[in-house]
């Protein structure tokens, strides 16, 4: 079966909530996932659940830089180097561990930042495993993203707590 090209994007919520849904159907249905994610340290609840699935390998960056925005350069150097490190990683083991499925959640916002070589990434995706299902979460997905995705859906925030001063909360937002 063709692997298709999934780009979850916007800025409402449920882009990661619908990676990990997609990622839950697959694996009860016997697919090997890996499920990565960029620019979070690992430490959401999801996570530590969906580690005990057999099916499902996640990975998150060993190096957590804090919030962009907050960085000097030579940090935003070193999280550019860490990113590019981690995509290399994730797509070799994509390739050569035979996984059905590949989740980057927050790919957008690495790609946007440009802490992943945008011309890289590119051909990786237009030359995935040809098997693989490859799905990419993230605020603000550029025009070539979407035009490579075969699904593109876009989460719109209507209404959000966050917005009234209620802060995130865990097991709800992360």
């Amino acid at each position: 079966m063709k692997g298709l090209i999934h780009c979850y994007t916007g800025d409402g919520k449920g882009k990661t909530s619908a990676a990990l849904g997609l990622t839950l159907r697959a694996a009860g249905s016997g697919k090997r996932v890996l499920f990565a994610q960029f620019l979070k340290d690992g430490s959401s609840s999801e996570l530590r659940e969906l580690s005990h699935l057999k099916m499902v390998s996640c990975l998150s960056m060993k190096e957590h830089f804090g919030f962009y925005w907050t960085l000097t350069e030579e940090e935003k150097r070193a999280e550019q180097v860490a990113v590019r490190n981690y995509f290399s990683l994730l797509t070799e083991r994509a390739e050569t561990e035979r996984f059905d499925m590949l989740v980057l959640d927050e790919f957008m916002a690495a790609y946007r930042l440009e802490l992943l070589d945008r011309a890289e990434a590119l051909r990786w995706i237009q030359h995935k495993p040809e098997t693989l299902e490859l799905v990419l979460t993230g605020r603000d997905a550029p025009e070539e993203i979407r035009a490579l995705s075969d699904y593109v859906t876009e989460c719109r925030k209507e209404k959000h707590p966050f917005d009234r001063g209620i802060a995130a909360r865990q097991g709800i937002e992360y």
